[in-house]
């Protein structure tokens, strides 16, 4: 795990062996704690930023440079 500082100067960990694939890199999950107790979101790989949104559906997309990960479960009908 990498120790990075993030938003309001909160340590957090990056968990760089646990990742989603997103379009233009993979989003890492982060936590809280180094003990994994704590999730506190992803961090985007290709531009290296905590600024990520996930919607119901399993969406991730970095709100900085536009990286997506498509959603877990997709339906024509939710187009």
């Amino acid at each position: 795990m990498e120790t990075k500082t993030g938003p309001d100067e909160e340590t957090l960990y990056v968990d760089t062996e646990d990742a989603e694939r997103g379009a233009e890199g993979p989003f890492f999950v982060v936590y809280r704690t180094p003990d994994r107790e704590r999730r506190w979101g992803y961090f985007c790989g290709n531009c290296d930023s905590f600024r990520t949104a996930m919607d119901s559906m399993g969406r991730i997309k970095c709100n900085d440079c536009g990286n997506l990960k498509k959603p877990d479960e997709w339906d024509a009908a939710h187009e």
